[in-house]
């Protein structure tokens, strides 16, 4: 079938590039969308549980989650917007077979099928929902994350996890991770995303579940490090309860520093509530080559109360490294 011509939409702004996954990266979607239309989102693609851990087994598709809740984030403000966001994110109830799924999953994975093209399929519904950006996947296969674990049996005793839940909500410490396979086929329009952006966004979200992986696809990792774009890590608000209990804005950029060295940043984002030491911060965060950008950017989920980012306050900050 042939693909949809949406070049005008997205080329309309400072091009900018968003990285991660789930309710993190649709706070950075929410903001970038106010300040430029040529937004892309780059979507993790090892997501195991839930409705899109089913359509992976039963389909051998790419998880399509993270993928539905970017182009939820990346629809407009007006009635056709708000209304397609509420349809995509919409889960049936019930017992019965379809129960749990959301609706976007289904409509995501129908047309990859009719498409045979994860890409294609993707800007088949972002034209549909007339969506303000592209969403992409990282990779062009689903992959699995592989965590080493200390203290789950012991102490210091080390436990292998295997799946984006179980580390996601480890009570131990991680400390390694790879994925599997070890080379995923690259989604190239990704690569040239990267390429030819003016920012490239890392954060906030799921540290080692949604950040971290996308480095591990040697070809992105490899775009991040050529690219002439801004980069920028905006750091959680508060610590993940499970895979980063206990993390400070500190620890996120050493676990940056020592997992990926190649990788220079240029800004480090941290709301004031989060810093503790903002001298040892600064410093940690030059050790990548980044400034340190101390700026209010939380707000609170008034259904949930837990702390997220405001998506004003977000998008103040990113039209301002932008200028």
């Amino acid at each position: 079938m042939s693909t949809l011509s949406r070049t005008a939409r997205w080329t309309s702004g400072p091009s900018v590039v968003a990285l991660g996954g789930g309710h993190g990266l649709a706070a950075t979607l929410r903001a970038l969308r106010r300040i430029t239309d040529s937004v892309t989102a780059v979507v993790g693609v090892s997501d195991d549980g839930g409705s899109s851990g089913r359509i992976r087994r039963e389909l051998g598709l790419i998880p399509p989650g993270d993928l539905r809740m970017a182009l939820a984030a990346l629809c407009g403000d007006d009635t056709w917007g708000r209304t397609w966001s509420r349809v995509l994110q919409h889960r049936f109830q019930g017992s019965g077979e379809l129960a749990g799924h959301a609706v976007g999953n289904l409509l995501i994975s129908a047309l990859w099928e009719e498409t045979e093209d994860p890409v294609v399929g993707l800007d088949w519904v972002a034209a549909l929902l007339e969506a303000q950006g592209r969403v992409l996947p990282v990779a062009c296969e689903p992959v699995d994350l592989i965590a080493e674990v200390r203290g789950l049996g012991g102490k210091d005793e080390v436990s292998t996890l295997r799946g984006q839940v179980d580390i996601a909500t480890t009570a131990g410490e991680v400390v390694s991770l790879k994925i599997e396979p070890h080379e995923p086929a690259p989604c190239q329009p990704v690569l040239e995303a990267i390429r030819d952006a003016s920012m490239v966004v890392l954060g906030p979200g799921s540290w080692f579940t949604s950040v971290l992986p996308h480095l591990y696809v040697r070809p992105v990792h490899d775009a991040l490090v050529a690219t002439a774009a801004t980069r920028v890590l905006v750091v959680n608000v508060t610590p993940q309860l499970g895979e980063t209990t206990g993390f400070t804005p500190v620890m996120y950029v050493e676990s940056l520093a020592h997992t990926f060295p190649e990788v220079r940043l240029d800004w480090v984002v941290v709301d004031p509530s989060s810093v503790h030491d903002q001298e040892q911060l600064r410093a940690t965060c030059a050790e990548i080559g980044a400034d340190l950008f101390v700026e209010e950017v939380r707000a609170v989920d008034g259904g949930e109360h837990k702390p997220v980012h405001d998506t004003l306050l977000l998008a103040s900050v990113f039209q301002r490294l932008l200028a």
